[in-house]
């Protein structure tokens, strides 16, 4: 194939080092470039690991490398806006990690830069590819569970230590478990159903001592569908992950997708001839009426791949496809966040105004 595009990757604590750059790596159309570190150890491993690898101490003189085309930011949510603007006065392609940014003005100004510099935009929502979320999507297509009325999505993890020199754990704008957690659980909502009409939120610190939000419940009325998405760091037995009901039938799952266990462990996409390929003893349980059959039993499910964002992101930068994450998606799951820390705060539901999307 032709030159493969340059990518600068700014940040490499846990989500560059073990949610992008091995992904990227992946990827034939990418080059993992260079990548922005001030810790002299890790510079090490990533280039033994990456050959070739270029090392910057700053992000500044990165975007100053003509070389890079696509820059990736992966550093603390309070600092992404600004982080993205500079990007593309750079003059470079931008991938940013969830959240987008903390206010939805923010990422209206940044979608509005991006046209006028005729650069690709978009957010690293890569849960779209998980194997139970694709699996949903088929399932919804096909519709097995007839008219859906209920979609339950829980995220949840038993976190009950505050972690010591972890940013995620400071009380900074952008921080909390509505704006980790919450853009993968939002996001999926509002592909599969689209914007609501109102929003209900529910959210709390639950640990001792901690200073941010890490507890959220936040239920999105539709028409004829309740949508309640639920995440908490304190859940030790942990429930389904998702469970849908319809007038002909339920879904229900158990477990994650594998992916992210396979990437924190140091594992690659071209190491694992099955990469994101779940285990049977987790594939979700489906109860239906379908054609006049019924049928109770197990759904294979679907392989996740995270790779297909970046690929996607590399095949649009090259003009042969449109981004699959459009930066107002990305952009409305932030506008849905602010509602719901709204309806937390005024201890109301929000109606939900269509032309504010």
């Amino acid at each position: 194939m032709s030159k493969k595009i340059n990518v600068g990757l700014i940040g490499y604590g846990n989500g560059g080092r073990n949610f992008h750059a091995p992904i990227i790596h992946g990827v034939e159309e990418l080059n993992l470039y260079a990548i922005v570190t001030s810790n002299e150890e890790k510079a090490k491993v990533a280039q033994k690991k990456y050959h070739g690898l270029k090392i910057y101490h700053t992000a500044e003189t990165l975007l100053e490398d003509p070389q890079v085309e696509l820059v990736v930011i992966t550093i603390p949510n309070t600092y992404h806006a600004k982080m993205v603007e500079k990007a593309l006065l750079a003059g470079k392609h931008v991938v940013v990690d969830k959240p987008f940014t903390i206010y939805s003005k923010e990422a209206d100004s940044l979608i509005q830069l991006a046209k006028e510099k005729g650069k690709i935009l978009t957010v690293y929502q890569n849960r779209r590819w998980d194997s139970d979320f694709l699996t949903i999507q088929k399932i919804l297509q096909g519709n097995f569970l007839g008219n859906l009325v209920e979609y339950e999505a829980h995220f949840d993890r038993f976190k009950n230590i505050i972690s010591e020199n972890s940013w995620k754990e400071e009380e900074m704008p952008g921080n909390g478990i509505i704006y980790d957690l919450g853009p993968h659980l939002i996001d999926q909502a509002l592909l599969l159903f689209g914007i609501p009409q109102e929003v209900r939120a529910d959210i709390r610190i639950q640990r001792k001592n901690s200073k941010i939000h890490d507890y959220f419940e936040i239920i999105l009325d539709y028409e004829n569908l309740k949508v309640s998405l639920y995440a908490g760091m304190l859940v030790k037995e942990l429930g389904p992950h998702f469970i849908l009901k319809g007038d002909k039938g339920s879904y229900i799952k158990y477990g994650m997708d594998p992916q992210e266990e396979l990437l924190k462990k140091g594992n690659s996409p071209l190491q694992k001839e099955n990469w994101g390929e779940e285990k049977e003893e987790e594939w979700g349980i489906l109860n239906t009426e379908w054609n006049g059959i019924s049928f109770r039993g197990k759904v294979k499910s679907e392989r996740g791949d995270y790779r297909i964002f970046y690929k996607n992101v590399a095949r649009a930068i090259m003009g042969l496809e449109k981004i699959f994450v459009k930066p107002q998606e990305a952009r409305n799951v932030i506008k849905l966040i602010e509602l719901a820390i709204k309806s937390n705060e005024e201890k109301r539901a929000i109606q939900i105004c269509q032309k504010d999307f």
